[in-house]
């Protein structure tokens, strides 16, 4: 790999060249966009696991707390062997950006442990997530910091949090988490809502970008829980899911693909890729395949400036945080591409925290329909905002026109603190 390339895959320096566009457009000062790059806090700590062996196994892990101006921190913690301290820190920076979007009375924060969570057993995992907290507790609380899943992390690791918090820090509050199993305040909703926004969205600017979802044809990179969901509920919505992969590779089929009959073969044989019918690709193959709509959900920088040139979707919807780097927004934009960016099309995960949360401070009192209800019209009312922006600037990206409104809303807040 040459330098350039290192350079062109940081997800933190791709997230930068991104808010300096915005601080164009704003006319933010030198001074001011450094303070809006720079994260209020990077706390590092090194997890011990012993092993059935009797050795002991060392990972490091990180949480970026970005900016407060807003509210408290909110956002996941992943799990995952490739996890640096600067990808951490841009997806923190990413989280600032949507909670600001979707008007919740959050900043942004992320957290990452360098691990591969199917080299753990069941029992070494448990005691890394409870180190984890151990280590990080003076700085979580339901008014402080707010972790919840990410990659690689579920409901089970959230309660395994929860409990461990609750011992070390003598409090009992539920609020400090989200995405918990529902017997220690979570909400059903929470598990799909991710899915569910962005197959919303999807819906929302396939309607303003192509005349409507039904019909339409749907490449889905990724299909865990955000894209099996996402899958889910756009094929009830009248779409043609046609391609979709996971780490393995991927298969298309111009057809349609049967959506419970790739969740059985997910779940028997481990991947998608075994679909019976269809075509086998990779998932660079999967990305510049022809579709209507094209969904990465998986992880950053897949669409670069390498492959943007061949991609054939008519619309991009991000499911992942961060898939295109900034080289390829632009590539996207000069050739008429929308893209539905992240800190909107993916918000649906952290809107249900945002109703999981307030249920916890509440008191246990939302129902169900009445949560999706509330996820739903939160992501319409930033979806309308952001067309509002793209209409008035008239030359920018939807991202661009995104990040207007977030980045303008966390400027005025820290104008109105004396932090900037």
């Amino acid at each position: 790999m040459t330098v350039e390339e290192v350079l062109s895959s940081n997800l933190y320096t791709q997230q930068i060249k991104k808010l300096y566009r915005v601080g164009e457009i704003l006319g933010l000062q030198d001074d001011q966009l450094e303070a809006l790059a720079t994260p209020e806090r990077v706390i590092q700590v090194k997890i011990q696991v012993p092993s059935s062996n009797g050795k002991i196994k060392t990972f490091t892990g990180w949480r970026s707390q970005h900016n407060s101006a807003l509210g408290p921190y909110k956002g996941g913690v992943r799990y995952h062997p490739n996890v640096t301290q600067d990808e951490v820190i841009a997806l923190s920076m990413i989280m600032t950006w949507k909670n600001s979007l979707l008007q919740l009375p959050y900043g942004g924060g992320k957290a990452g442990i360098r691990v591969d969570p199917k080299s753990l057993s069941r029992t070494e995992l448990e005691i890394l997530s409870r180190n984890f907290i151990d280590a990080l507790h003076k700085y979580i609380g339901s008014d402080l910091d707010i972790p919840a899943p990410d990659v690689n992390t579920d409901s089970q690791i959230m309660a395994w949090f929860l409990d461990e918090y609750i011992k070390v820090s003598g409090k009992v509050d539920l609020g400090a988490f989200t995405g918990k199993p529902v017997e220690l305040g979570g909400i059903s909703v929470r598990e799909y809502s991710t899915g569910l926004g962005v197959a919303h969205i999807t819906k929302l600017a396939a309607e303003k970008f192509l005349d409507g979802i039904e019909g339409k044809r749907v490449i889905i990179q990724g299909f865990g829980n955000l894209g099996s969901f996402t899958a889910k509920f756009l094929s009830e919505m009248g779409a043609k899911i046609v391609g979709v992969s996971d780490s393995k590779g991927g298969v298309i089929d111009y057809n349609g693909l049967d959506f419970n009959k790739l969740m059985e073969v997910k779940k028997t044989t481990g991947s998608v890729i075994n679909y019976p019918e269809g075509k086998k690709v990779t998932n660079d193959e999967l990305l510049i395949s022809e579709c209507d709509i094209l969904i990465p959900g998986a992880l950053e920088n897949v669409i670069n400036k390498f492959n943007a040139p061949k991609v054939k979707a008519k619309l991009i919807v991000e499911g992942a945080n961060g898939p295109l780097t900034a080289d390829a927004d632009e590539i996207m934009k000069q050739r008429g591409i929308p893209v539905v960016p992240d800190i909107l099309a993916n918000s649906g995960g952290v809107v249900g925290s945002y109703v999981e949360w307030a249920n916890n401070k509440m008191g246990e009192i939302i129902e169900e329909e009445e949560a999706k209800k509330l996820i739903l019209n939160r992501m319409e009312k930033a979806f309308s905002e952001m067309y509002s922006k793209y209409n008035k600037l008239g030359d920018q990206d939807l991202r661009t026109s995104a990040m207007v409104v977030a980045v303008e809303r966390v400027v005025n807040a820290m104008k109105a603190r004396g932090l900037i």
